[in-house]
């Protein structure tokens, strides 16, 4: 526990109490619970920089790649099945290899220029429009979100696996479309307010990632 501030500390405790809560009031199956509960600790760790938070997202990429397949929501599911999981095993391995001076459990901030910027939003569009025309192939449910959340899904990762502190506001951006996405899915089925729960409290959460990674930029001087 002396890893984490104690802001860090209610942050965990208060999201995971929220999504216990949720899942008790609104119901729902184990595998919504457990697999948002790994990912609001995969985002305290990975918002310290530490290596655990990729490992723990290619868990839950899978599982939640499961509860999207369940309600259509192809785009979600094979963005993160087969993009969000890859891609964050492949940040595990590029974490792993630069540690901020030696240390493990932190990873060395990367600056990424505008050149690699450019480059990032060109391949961003172009797995969009081919993502766009996948997900209308299968009819997939709310077809213009979802092609959004595969945007912003591509852009988070690319920025996670280049060690980019703005990996985290990218994915807060993810956050939002998703909340949206599963509150259209729990008009139709009220289970799915505990998902579209999990998904504002890892905005929160992604929000405080990003203002960390931040600091961890100035205190590691790669600004």
């Amino acid at each position: 526990m002396k890893y984490f501030t104690k802001g860090e500390i209610f942050l965990l405790t208060g999201s995971v109490l929220l999504i216990i809560s949720s899942f008790l009031i609104f119901g729902g199956n184990y595998i919504n619970l457990i697999s948002s509960l790994i990912g609001v600790v995969s985002l305290i760790f990975a918002a310290k920089g530490n290596p655990l938070g990729p490992l723990l997202m290619v868990i839950f990429s899978v599982m939640y790649g499961i509860i999207s397949f369940k309600f259509s929501y192809y785009g979600e599911m094979i963005t993160y099945v087969g993009m969000t999981g890859p891609m964050a095993l492949f940040s595990l391995i590029a974490w792993l290899k630069n540690p901020y001076e030696g240390k493990k459990s932190e990873v060395k901030v990367n600056h990424i220029n505008k050149k690699e910027i450019v480059f990032m939003l060109f391949f961003t569009l172009i797995v969009t429009v081919i993502f766009y025309f996948i997900l209308k192939y299968f009819n997939t449910a709310n077809l213009f979100f979802s092609t959004i959340s595969v945007t912003t899904s591509f852009a988070a990762v690319y920025l996670t696996f280049r060690r980019s502190p703005f990996f985290a506001a990218v994915y807060a951006m993810n956050d939002m479309i998703l909340i949206v996405l599963w509150g259209l899915a729990s008009r139709e089925n009220i289970e799915y307010i505990s998902v579209l729960i999990c998904f504002a409290v890892f905005f929160v959460n992604d929000i405080y990632g990003f203002i960390n990674w931040k600091k961890m930029e100035k205190i590691q001087g790669t600004v």
